[in-house]
């Protein structure tokens, strides 16, 4: 994989000790394909950043990058 738009969710998913298709299942999507294509070009779906918000506990500003995630 390229460079991540979005270098935070993935650190994310890799601090709450998930594998990717641990995460895309809780997400409540099939395909590793999708999980990809967000991180590589960003078009994440708001209702998709909201529920990895919920189960990695921090803002949705963090997981874009937008701030600190004790902020």
């Amino acid at each position: 994989m390229n460079a991540l738009k979005y270098p935070n969710i993935e650190a994310e998913r890799v601090r709450a000790g998930m594998s990717q298709d641990e995460l895309i299942e809780a997400l409540g999507y099939k395909e590793r394909k999708s999980y990809y294509n967000w991180l590589a070009n960003g078009n994440i779906p708001t209702s998709v950043l909201i529920k990895m918000s919920e189960i990695f506990d921090c803002s949705v500003d963090y997981l874009l990058g937008l701030n600190k995630k004790g902020v």
